[in-house]
């Protein structure tokens, strides 16, 4: 074998990526060219030791073995490195034009129940009840009928129901509705608050090493979808929640920050089926072709 083949400091990354050069994927084979290029780089560039190689391993090995059917803490890993929100903004460019997106965050982790439009997500009744409508349109204007809306939320305390299972009704706070003929989508819930993400494992170590606060601003999750377009996973964030400017996961996107304000008007209270007063908010979604 010629000296130029071998693996040296310098020549690394050149000699790893070539033993990728007969991957017959050719999109395949260029990301882990890419990838092996920066990885080296980095450990070039902070010059790694084996100790904290060995850290490395035993960490990524720790997150893998955290992850269970109802908690995703690779997920929370890309979250709150930015990655996640990086591959929404880069796939789901909208351009001021279609809703924007944000991460799906690591607690979809179970179907949303469908309801008819109108129903109460709070299948336990706690919490400051909440009006949600909304449509789904093209990038036209169109209504989009029969388009589907997939919400979930935290509760009142800052809790999802798989975080709770003895606590809270499973599928709590979650809902799968269709939107009606003319494109509308509506139904009850609760305001939600702010939250901290899972911070007993190895993510919220590095949040603690790092100094950053876990927490997530108030919002609720919608994953909105019809044939021919182009589905958009996506928050709705509580104007007057803490934490909209230092969320743990960077999820927070102007255009999809909202008041909820307070109504006390009985008589809409009586048509919507909520106790007066209570809070709403609407949220129109278009979606990109």
């Amino acid at each position: 074998m010629a000296d130029h083949e071998l693996f040296t400091e310098n020549r690394s990354a050149e000699v790893v990526a070539a033993s990728f050069a007969d991957t017959p994927d050719t999109r395949l084979r260029g990301i882990l060219t890419s990838l092996v290029r920066h990885l080296h780089d980095f450990v070039k560039d902070v010059e790694l030791t084996t100790d904290e190689w060995a850290a490395a391993i035993g960490f990524l090995t720790e997150t893998g073995q955290t992850c269970t059917d109802t908690r995703q803490e690779f997920i929370l890993l890309s979250d709150v490195l930015g990655v996640s929100m990086l591959v929404e903004t880069i796939n789901n460019r909208a351009g001021g034009q279609f809703t924007e997106s944000t991460v799906e965050g690591p607690f979809h982790v179970v179907d949303s129940p469908p309801r008819e439009l109108g129903a109460d997500i709070a299948e336990d009744g706690k919490g400051t009840p909440c009006l949600v409508t909304g449509s789904v349109t093209g990038p036209d204007g169109q209504p989009i009928p029969g388009a589907s809306v997939d919400v979930w939320q935290a509760n009142d305390e800052g809790f999802y129901d798989v975080q709770q299972p003895d606590v809270q009704p499973l599928r709590n706070l979650r809902g799968l509705f269709t939107t009606d003929d003319t494109g509308q989508f509506r139904f009850r819930s609760i305001i939600p608050r702010y939250y901290p993400i899972p911070a007993d494992g190895p993510v919220g170590r590095l949040l603690k090493a790092t100094s950053r606060h876990p927490n997530r601003p108030a919002h609720i999750h919608f994953e909105v979808s019809a044939p021919g377009y182009r589905t958009v996973t996506t928050h709705l964030f509580v104007a007057d929640t803490p934490y909209l400017d230092s969320d743990a996961v960077f999820g927070v996107k102007s255009s999809l920050v909202r008041e909820f304000p307070r109504v006390d008007d009985p008589a809409r209270a009586a048509e919507a089926g909520l106790p007066n007063p209570f809070r709403t908010v609407h949220f129109d979604v278009v979606l990109g072709k």
